[in-house]
This record gives structure tokens, sequence and C-alpha cells, in this order.
């Protein structure tokens, strides 16, 4: 059983510490029976024991908050992308040494795709790899109710201001996300005149593509219901909204729990562009047991392990690999696509679930996010936002009260059930 214990509670001897693994994680964002088994799986390489200490956040900010600060000497945690380059610059990490010993370096099934994306963390001069291990990732795309849209409209981002959908969009709260995905597709044709990669979009902050984003975004905006953190899902589920900028693992949830209710959902890559993520574990410098946090991140490498982890929350795992090629493909509910980006040769024809491991054509116009620019657009998005809460919004915000309360009283029913967390980039 995963001990979780708040702060101002914690009280224990410096021996206690020695034997103690801290894991400050997301919510719903690990398969919980691996916490045990870690802790049996570590004596059995180590000949020590060891307690885990598991806490959650859900906001990044928050858990940066807590490591800058040095008032938290956590061992391991799961920060995002743009904030893995902040701890760096900060100087806020520990280098994940590789060498474990009798134990085998699981750290290597990591995805080369993974190793690469990582590669282009901004740390100052550090090589992000040195001191991260990718650990899940997914996409920012569309989610809509294929009972109103069509798979063309959604092959653009202009469906979202198309003026049939008035009231009937949900935007993802995610200032970072929205930018740079739309900076990336507004740039579409001088990406294919070579006049400028994915690359330099995904660092470009300036003046003039933030106007140029906000004016996108007005041109949307009365088509929009609300700004939502975590509520989409449910809304599209109940077909409250017909269309919802959101994650793909948001989207994966959402439409397996509409289809047992018969409400047909989908997700799309506009093929005009969009951004990835990644949530990766991290040893803070205020680390207590080292040690026991590396043998955790390997632990999590393992095959077996990040297959059991997708299944239990619905996000995708970094692991590459020909074990979980096997395990994820189906001839049966998928078409081939390409996934050699991701399974090398292995996947160039692989029957896969789309929306997990996209086709090599939609991930060749999809960039990262970075730490930049963040006042400056946090003040368009708050430009961008305004008052517009208007009475749909309203209705949204009474039905989140409903549905959460149902939630809490059916939670834990359903073991098999995929879980989603919200991945706030405040």
């Amino acid at each position: 059983m995963i001990c979780l214990l708040a702060a101002a509670s914690v009280s224990m001897s410096a021996a206690d510490r020695e034997h103690q693994l801290k894991i400050y994680n997301w919510a719903d964002y690990i398969d919980e029976d691996l916490i045990t088994e870690f802790e049996q799986w570590y004596e059995e390489q180590t000949g020590e024991p060891v307690e885990i200490i598991y806490q959650l956040f859900d906001i990044n900010e928050v858990m940066l908050s807590k490591i800058e600060k040095g008032h938290e000497d956590f061992d391991v945690v799961c920060p995002s992308d743009y904030i893995i380059e902040r701890m760096l610059r900060a100087d806020l990490l520990l280098p994940i040494d590789r060498d474990f010993g009798q134990t085998p370096d699981y750290t290597v099934n990591v995805a080369p795709f993974m190793v690469d994306f990582l590669s282009q963390v901004d740390g100052n001069g550090k090589d992000a790899n040195e001191y991260a291990v990718p650990y899940m990732w997914g996409t920012v795309g569309i989610m809509y109710n294929t009972k109103y849209v069509t798979p063309d409209e959604v092959k653009t981002w202009d469906v979202l201001k198309d003026p049939k959908y008035e009231g009937k969009v949900l935007m993802k709260e995610a200032f970072r996300d929205v930018y740079t995905s739309f900076n990336i597709a507004l740039n579409r044709d001088r990406i294919d005149k070579g006049e400028t990669t994915i690359e330099e979009l995904s660092y470009d902050v300036s003046p003039e593509s933030i106007a140029r984003v906000e004016a996108y975004l007005n041109e949307m905006k009365g088509n929009i219901a609300g700004w939502e953190a975590d509520f989409g899902k449910e809304m599209m589920t109940k077909e409250k909204a017909l269309l919802n900028l959101t994650w793909s693992g948001d989207a994966q949830w959402a439409m397996e729990e509409a289809a047992a209710v018969g409400v047909s959902l989908d997700y799309a890559i506009p093929e005009d562009g969009s951004t990835m993520w990644f949530d990766a574990w991290v040893i803070p410098k205020y680390a207590k047991n080292v040690k026991a946090a590396r043998y955790f991140i390997d632990f999590m490498c393992k095959p077996e392990n990040a297959l059991r982890n997708m299944d239990a929350i619905g996000y995708v795992s970094a692991i590459g690999g020909d074990e979980i090629l096997s395990a994820m493909s189906d001839s049966t509910a998928f078409k081939p696509l390409d996934a050699s980006y991701f399974f090398g040769e292995n996947g160039k024809s692989a029957c896969l679930n789309p929306i997990m491991y996209p086709d090599a054509s939609i991930m060749a116009h999809c960039g990262m996010m970075h730490d930049c620019g963040t006042e400056e657009l946090l003040a368009m998005w708050s430009r961008v936002k305004g008052d517009n809460a208007n009475g749909f919004t309203w209705l949204i915000i009474a039905a989140i009260v409903v549905i959460a309360v149902v939630v809490l009283v059916f939670a834990g029913k359903n073991k098999k059930k995929r879980h989603s967390r919200a991945r706030s980039r405040a």
C-alpha cells in the first residue's frame, strides 16, 4: 500500500531516512502495485530494506517551488519537459548514474526517439539525458465527436474557429501547449519552404509570433465554451461539447468512457503541426537516498513494468523495444502505420493505436515546448480569455460538480479503469 504523508506530519530520524525513498509524482500516474513490488525487488538486489514515502502534486510549479526552497528532500520527482529545463538551469538536479552493480541497466530500453527529444531540452549546456529518464509522453491534438465532426475537418486547427461550432469548443487551460502548437501550425508554409524549422519555432516567443497566435485565438474565441484543466473529457463524453483541444492521454480515456455509453469520440493531430510533451524521472539535488532513487528509475524502465503502467493509467510509456511493440500491436483493431521513429525498422508497418503512436508523417510536424517567454505568453493568454465565462461555461462548471460527486462515489470500483491526470502548465 502506498504511504501518503503530508509534509507537515513527516517526522523521521536520520537512520530511518537512509532506508526510505521519497517519491513525488502526479496523481493516478503509476500502477500502485509496483510500489510494494519495488520495495521487495530493491531488497533482493541490494540486501537493504526500503520504504516508499509517496506524495502527489498536480501542478508542475507547485512541485518546483518545494524543490527550489530545499524544504523537501524528495529523492525522485516526475516533472514535465519545460520544467526539467528550468531545474537544470537552476542547478537543482543530480546526475543519474547508470551503474547499478549486479542489476541490468533497464534505462537502455528508453526509445531512441525519446532520448533525441530529451537532448533538445535546453539545460544551459547540460545534457538532459544525464539528469533525466523519460517516463510517459503524448501529443496535443483535437478530440472530436464523430457524429457531428468529420475526419477531414480536424486535419487543421481551423476547425476550432468554424462558426457552426459556436459554443461547442473546449480549450485546454495550457497556454504553452496551445501557443507552441499554433505557432508551428501558422508557420507551416515557411517550414515547407525551408525558411524556418520546427525547432526554431519551438523557441520562438517574439512579439510578432505572440501577436499572430493571439489573433488566431481571438478568431475562435466565440466558439470556446470553456477553458478546462481536466473536465473536458467528461464534457465530451456527455456530448456537452463537440471539439476539445486536449492531450492524447485524456482523449484515450474519454473515448473508452464514451464508447460505454454509446458516444463516438476520436482524436486527431492536425496536419499543419502540433507539439508533443513528455514527463521524466529526475533526482533533485536535496535527495537523501540517491541510491534507491536510481534503482527505482531503473525498475520503472523494465518493459513488463512499463506495460503495466500503460494499462493502469492510459498514457504511453517512453520504453520501446520489441517486447513493447509485440504487446501493443493488434492487427484486428488497427491499420498499419509507420512507428519506426519509436520502434525502429520493426515498427515500420506496425498495427498500433494511432492515438498512442501517431504515424511518422504526423510526428514529423510536432515540436516540443521550452521554458521561455513565460510572462509574455501568460499576458497574451489572459488577454484572450478575458471575461469569456458565458452561460454555457457556468453550466459546465455546475455539471463538473455533479460529475465530481459521482466519481467520488464510484472511485476505485473498476480496477482496470484508465485514469488521467491534469497536466497543469501554469
